[in-house]
């Protein structure tokens, strides 16, 4: 059940100025006309007793010490932690889903109308491929970019389906208020006042939202979702469908299920704040497994600094004796570049080219 890139091209930085992905044919569309071919076995060990832990938002926004210690070794130990009780109202969170399923259900002319092109990273289709020769995911995305606001370029918005612009700019401002709160805990954890990372990184942290479909398959020990990789933000959150699970992440070399949590957010560290916490957490690989019955959506909203702005190790977690500096200095942009020049293959594609040393 193999898909490939139809038309080649080479890797080069697009109008974005994050790179280039090539167009590819939609997995709903494929779906639909039952094609078939062969790929990898999915047979790697899953630990299904294992869960994320539990950060409840209320608790960390009103500064209870026992949550924010929650919330480091929930960092530290995992990189993944569910969120509950962040204050963002059901109604919200199931029009954006609505909204989503809704642009997914247009005809596939309609979709193509925001098709995003070679040399952009926004619009339909997908991400990180590279090569014609690149084995495709077992889903289909929207990404655009939210805020700040004069960032959003509206021709790769279906500004006509009802409904979808305002649930996604209410979303959006939703997000963009619990990820203060979060960068805020994280920024007193390296040992910084509440603005700290803020004030590093030029102001508030940017925002794009992806939104994934994933369609159903016969054999879904044959594909992937999405292949394992970790984020190059500085962290994501993620709306999962209730019903479907499909994200897994890997600790301590085995794949643990996220099971959904209704109304909740999962959260994962980014490659940003492993290397600005001079890998006390860490960026944490994951993937996206296909259910046979049930097509699944879930909404990732990335947060990452300025492209202009450079990432590296905070000085308060830098100490030359006990925990020498890992990661090279880097801008924001170039890392971005680099992490879109390679297909998504685990954590080698991400922070590893970044680091001083071995370890």
């Amino acid at each position: 059940m193999e898909v490939r890139v139809e038309n080649g091209g080479s890797y080069e930085v697009g109008k974005s100025g994050w790179g280039k992905s090539l167009p590819v044919p939609s997995i709903q569309e494929i779906v639909r006309s039952d094609s078939q071919s062969e790929g990898p076995i999915i047979s790697e060990y899953v630990a299904d007793s294992l869960e994320i832990p539990v950060i409840d938002f209320s608790f960390l926004a009103n500064g209870d010490e026992d949550e924010v210690q929650k919330l480091h070794l929930a960092c530290k130990d995992w990189g993944f932690f569910h969120v509950i009780n962040h204050g963002v109202k059901e109604q919200i969170l199931e029009k954006i889903k609505a909204a989503v399923a809704a642009f997914f259900e247009l005809p596939f002319q309609e979709k193509k109308k925001y098709a995003k092109a070679e040399n952009e990273t926004e619009g339909y289709g997908q991400n990180f491929v590279v090569s014609e020769h690149q084995k495709l995911d077992w889903s289909d995305m929207i990404y655009l970019l939210t805020l700040p606001s004069q960032n959003r370029n509206f021709k790769f918005w279906p500004l006509s389906l009802p409904g979808f612009k305002e649930a996604s700019e209410e979303y959006s401002r939703e997000m963009q208020k619990i990820a203060e709160e979060l960068q805020a805990n994280f920024s007193v954890l390296m040992g910084l006042k509440r603005d700290g990372l803020k004030r590093l990184q030029g102001g508030e942290l940017k925002q794009g939202i992806r939104k994934n479909y994933y369609p159903i398959c016969s054999r879904p020990d044959l594909v992937l979702g999405c292949s394992p990789h970790s984020d190059g933000t500085s962290f994501t959150l993620l709306l999962q469908d209730d019903d479907v699970p499909g994200l897994q992440i890997k600790h301590n070399e085995a794949w643990v299920p996220v099971k959904p949590i209704p109304n909740s957010l999962v959260v994962n560290i980014g490659d940003a704040t492993e290397i600005q916490s001079n890998g006390m957490y860490k960026s944490i690989e994951h993937r996206a497994i296909i259910n046979e019955k049930k097509p699944r959506i879930s909404i990732a909203t990335f947060m990452f600094p300025d492209d202009e702005q450079e990432i590296g190790p905070v000085e308060t977690m830098i100490d030359d004796q006990n925990h020498p500096k890992l990661y090279r200095n880097i801008k924001y942009v170039d890392y971005v570049r680099e992490m879109f020049s390679r297909k998504m293959e685990g954590k080698a594609h991400s922070t590893q080219f970044t680091k001083l040393h071995d370890k």
